[in-house]
């Protein structure tokens, strides 16, 4: 199939390309991004204080710090988002019986969303949690890593 024939919003005459916002106007936007993880019994044993210590340190804060590093970085890894002012990234580590969830919450004022700086900080804080526990379980799962909502733009708001 030609790229030509299609409606793609990164293609303009067959090559890739950003989507022009010129023309959008700039409003609050908001995306809150999960990924969940299974971590295994005797990682899960050393919780301690809403925290995993792990054989290198504080493993939430830790993920949390690189998490928010993603964010701000996600235009530099993601070939078409565009830079954005990120003015908040919220980071909740929820324990549950056989690992956490890991949420991530970012928001800014501008022409376009939040919703891959959301994601690529809860994947980030997600693979710092397995590098900072592989010497421990090396079986640790990473899944279902998803947009739980955002809110303005364009397309409207929406939760899963």
């Amino acid at each position: 199939m030609n790229p030509n024939d299609q409606n793609f919003t990164h293609v303009r005459e067959g090559q890739p390309t950003m989507v022009d916002i010129t023309g959008k106007s700039a409003n609050r936007r908001t995306a809150v991004a999960e990924a969940r993880m299974e971590l295994g019994a005797e990682i899960i044993a050393r919780f301690q204080n809403n925290d995993l210590q792990g054989p290198k340190g504080p493993v939430f804060q830790t993920a949390i710090i690189a998490g928010t590093m993603a964010v701000k970085k996600t235009s530099e890894l993601i070939p078409f988002c565009h830079p954005l002012p990120v003015e908040n990234c919220e980071f909740q580590i929820i324990p549950n019986e056989t690992g956490v969830a890991i949420r991530c919450e970012v928001s800014t004022t501008g022409k376009t969303g939040v919703e891959m700086e959301a994601m690529t900080g809860a994947s980030v804080a997600a693979l710092t949690v397995y590098d900072m526990c592989k010497a421990m379980n090396k079986a640790i799962r990473i899944h279902d890593l998803r947009l739980i909502s955002k809110t303005g733009g364009k397309s409207g708001d929406f939760h899963a």
